[in-house]
Order: C-alpha cells, then sequence, then structure tokens
C-alpha cells in the first residue's frame, strides 16, 4: 500500500513539473560543443529517466529469472517431501490397523517399560 501511494506521489510530481516546463527551451551541445541542438526542456530529462529504467531493467533481470527458477525448483522439492510424508502415515497407519501390529497405546506402553 505504501509503495502505490509512493508511486502516485511520484507521478504526481512528473505530471507538474512536465506542465510547468512546458514551453521552456533548452540547447543541448553533443561532442564538445560540435553539435547542438534546441529542445523542450522534458524531453532530455524524460529519455534520461527512460534510459536509467531500461538499464536498471537489464541489470536486474537475471536476479528475477534466477528467484524464480529457485523458488519452482524449491517448491517442487517441498512437494516431494510432501508426498512421501503422506505416503509414510498412511503406510503407519496401516501397521498400526493391521491385527497383530502394535496399535498407538500398545507402542506407547512397551516403550515406557523399556
Amino acid at each position: 500500500m505504501i509503495r502505490l501511494i509512493l508511486v502516485g506521489v511520484l507521478l504526481l510530481l512528473i505530471l507538474t513539473f512536465f506542465l510547468q516546463n512546458q514551453e521552456q527551451i533548452v540547447t543541448l551541445r553533443y561532442f564538445f560543443g560540435l553539435r547542438e541542438a534546441s529542445t523542450l526542456m522534458y524531453i532530455p530529462i524524460l529519455s534520461a529517466f527512460a534510459i536509467g529504467l531500461l538499464v536498471a531493467t537489464i541489470l536486474l533481470f537475471p536476479a528475477w529469472v534466477h528467484g524464480r527458477i529457485e523458488v519452482r525448483r524449491k517448491t517442487k522439492a517441498l512437494q516431494e517431501v510432501e508426498a512421501d510424508l503422506e505416503r509414510l502415515r498412511q503406510s503407519l497407519d496401516k501397521a498400526n490397523t493391521q491385527p497383530g501390529g502394535l496399535g498407538p497405546r500398545r507402542q506407547a506402553e512397551d516403550l515406557a517399560d523399556d
């Protein structure tokens, strides 16, 4: 929820910046002054922001993919262990209910005698 509020405030600030700087022109000097270009002020700032987002996405994407693969691997291992646990519980129930098998009360009495 806090994240959503922060994003909303950030978008509101960006919108305010664009509305206040719609008509201001800035001159950009490329290649040590060999080339110049005039443009509206918000275009270079918006471009730098977009390039920053692109670079951050490229740098964080491999870690995100690795994390998703790891979560999938751990989930599969957990499901296998849970299935093994259920099979062991069922085999223990069968052993306790078979005639001649030790029931839970009888097992506890035998352990107390030892």
